[in-house]
């Protein structure tokens, strides 16, 4: 039995080993989420989580705990993930993932999950997160990529469908996963946001509003 790393794990081997395909159809992001305008309230909080953390990035690299404490957190905060219904599980180790055909084992530990709390036997996690270290502005997040596709990877197996995330504080990636189109589980990405782009940072707010709506109007409903 060969053990891989999640954190290892490249995307060559994610598309071979979990037979993930990649689609482009970016209409699913506006079929899916409903954008709505900020307040100015909300505003006025994202352009002090823009302040606090350039405070710390122009000093150079900032470890993967601020990247959470400065920019993670608040903006989850603020986008509604700390209400009820809605329950936030922080760096849970996940269930092996084993690839019997490959006769592989990729295990890990991710950083965020937002879970249904209202629905507990359903066991579904809506929304995973993973946050990297912030080296420098021009970092990839899309080198985490592979790593966020093997952890929301396991909650296919229970529902039709994922959000992902994976961040570097400076840079976001948004991810869509599906179970099945026929050929096995596909993901679509989100164009690239940016905290510290004035003009575009308030569309990562909003789309993260827009995620945290969505899934409560789906426990509502």
């Amino acid at each position: 039995m060969i053990t891989i790393k999640a954190k290892d794990i490249t995307i060559n081997e994610v598309h071979k080993l979990l037979k993930f395909q990649e689609v482009t159809n970016i209409n699913t992001f506006t079929t899916w989420l409903s954008l709505e305008p900020l307040t100015e309230v909300e505003q006025q909080e994202l352009a002090q989580i823009q302040q606090d953390f350039w405070a710390y990035l122009s000093r150079g690299k900032v470890l993967e705990g601020l990247v959470k404490a400065l920019t993670t957190f608040p903006l989850m905060r603020l986008a509604g993930f700390y209400r009820s219904p809605i329950a936030l599980s922080l760096e849970q180790h996940i269930a092996d993932t084993i690839v019997e055909d490959e006769d592989t084992t990729i295990t890990g530990q991710l950083d965020i999950v937002a879970v249904n709390k209202e629905q507990p036997l359903r066991d579904e996690t809506f929304f995973w997160v993973l946050v990297i270290e912030a080296k420098n502005s021009s970092i990839t997040t899309y080198m985490g990529l592979p790593q966020l596709l093997t952890y929301a990877y396991q909650s296919l197996e229970r529902q039709a469908s994922v959000w992902g995330l994976a961040t570097n504080g400076v840079h976001y990636q948004f991810a869509y996963l599906d179970r099945d189109r026929g050929n096995g589980p596909t993901y679509e990405l989100m164009p690239e946001l940016n905290l510290m782009d004035a003009e575009r940072s308030p569309l990562l707010l909003q789309v993260l509003k827009a995620i945290c709506k969505l899934h409560n109007s789906v426990i509502a409903n």
